[in-house]
């Protein structure tokens, strides 16, 4: 980390202009984007979509076996456990030699279109996001469990894994500007990544995003204008990453919309509210992210508990579960075992153990008529066949204050070659988490303001 600095301030002055690349936006689509634009007339709306859609924003690359999505679910597992437990970073750093290397050198509403993050190699979700003064477009993945948006910037003085699209470039700008280390932004970087900032010789504030898997981000907080669509917003606060390794696939980087004042969601707030919705789209369908107002009368509700273990992340409590009509033979306090985690970034739901176990056991009592199939990595729960072709159990998920989610089988089982399905559920380490495989296709609002998430089913298809 310290070595990473050094190189970081040594080149500070630097900015090399990005090599050009084609811009992803994909001509054939532009006219399902518009008709999806008239679904609400008071903002705008642009298309999610699944990594096998043809409208994805970059093709999945033809050799990405499941097993690779799993990894780096469990990655994102292992990061979560890390932050709950408030244990270091897994990556080796020293922040008070950082520090010391660092002395030494508009309108109600907003959407933003959503891909699965497969077609870029990651599991979890992804936007188009533009920044900059002309913007440049850039695919985004669009994470619940962060606060900080960050994204590769050029020179990239240390490291930049490859991404799908331009890496931006501050030069280009002219609204960019990098941020001072006494702005309070600086000192908000703490609560916002869990690392305390760094400040260079030239003044300019120093994050550090890490996470548990040892993916990090590292580079200089900036602000600038960033628009969606045809909505912009200026002097918008995120990192400029000069040093960026790990599990982000061929993104550009992260947007956060956890619950912190450096988050997407609470610096659109003073404009657009303190709420969000999305909809997790199927492979044959487009889905959204909205920012702002929203339909509060089709929704069913549970509150966001309040938690110490992590002030940002959105708590839930899972109340009960039924498979073909049945409750699961597990007690009511089962559920409430363990702490419980609404995420977008996480592929597979994790369910306390003897919650797990009781699904499992009750899934396959009701496909037995299905062939089963071998283990798949994490998954213990197979089947041979297709998601949409067995004959799957009718399956709800219960929360307190009446919220349920009925579940399709595309929603309780997920394929993982082109012959095997298998229960998208594992057993839980440290939290429960639900995943975007169970939300798909729900509508799911995110509103803060009220402390409450509500889904809808129907959302998108």
């Amino acid at each position: 980390m310290a070595l990473h600095l050094l190189l970081l301030l040594a080149f500070s002055l630097l900015f090399a202009v990005a090599t050009p690349i084609r811009d992803i936006t994909d001509d054939v689509c532009s006219s399902q984007i518009k008709d999806f634009q008239h679904l609400n007339s008071t903002g705008l709306h642009l298309e999610l979509h699944h990594p096998r859609s043809p409208c994805s924003p970059v093709p999945v690359p033809a050799d990405l076996p499941f097993s690779a999505v799993l990894t780096h679910d469990d990655a994102r597992i292992a990061s979560l456990a890390a932050r709950l437990a408030k244990t270091p970073s897994a990556r080796p750093t020293s922040l008070e030699d950082d520090a010391a290397a660092a002395a030494g050198l508009a309108g109600s509403l907003a959407s933003v279109p959503l891909s699965p993050g497969a077609s870029v190699g990651v599991g979890n979700y992804v936007t188009r996001m533009g920044l900059g003064t002309p913007a440049t477009q850039y695919v985004m993945v669009v994470d619940t469990g962060s606060s900080l948006t960050w994204l590769q910037c050029s020179p990239c003085l240390v490291s930049c894994h490859r991404q799908s699209g331009p890496v931006f470039n501050p030069k280009a700008s002219s609204t960019y500007a990098s941020v001072s280390c006494s702005a309070q932004q600086c000192d908000d970087l703490s609560s916002a990544t869990l690392n305390p900032s760094a400040c260079s010789s030239s003044n300019v504030c120093i994050y550090q995003a890490s996470y548990g898997d040892s993916s990090f981000s590292v580079g200089y907080l900036s602000k600038d204008t960033v628009s969606f669509g045809s909505t912009s917003l200026p002097n918008f606060y995120y990192g400029c990453g000069q040093d960026n390794e790990g599990l982000f696939g061929r993104s550009a980087g992260l947007i956060g919309l956890a619950r912190n004042k450096l988050s997407l969601l609470y610096q659109l707030a003073p404009s657009l509210g303190y709420s969000f919705t999305y909809c997790l789209p199927s492979t044959s369908s487009s889905g959204y992210l909205s920012l702002g107002s929203y339909n509060p009368g089709q929704y069913s509700y549970t509150p966001m508990v309040s938690s110490s273990l992590d002030d940002s992340l959105y708590f839930i409590k899972l109340s009960g579960m039924t498979v073909a009509g049945s409750p699961l033979s597990v007690s009511s306090s089962a559920y409430s075992s363990l702490p419980t985690i609404i995420d977008s970034g996480t592929v597979i739901t994790r369910l306390p153990t003897s919650v797990y176990s009781a699904l499992s056991k009750a899934v396959a009592a009701a496909m037995k008529g299905t062939s089963r199939a071998s283990a798949y990595s994490i998954l213990d729960t197979c089947f041979k066949g297709q998601a949409s072709r067995v004959s799957a159990p009718a399956v709800t998920m219960s929360f307190t204050g009446g919220a349920v989610l009925k579940l399709s089988a595309q929603n309780l089982l997920v394929d993982v070659d082109s012959s095997t399905t298998c229960l998208a559920f594992a057993p839980a380490r440290s939290a429960a988490i639900i995943g975007n495989t169970q939300q798909q296709t729900f509508s799911v609002v995110y509103d803060v303001k009220s402390s409450r998430i509500g889904f809808a089913a129907g959302g998108c298809s």
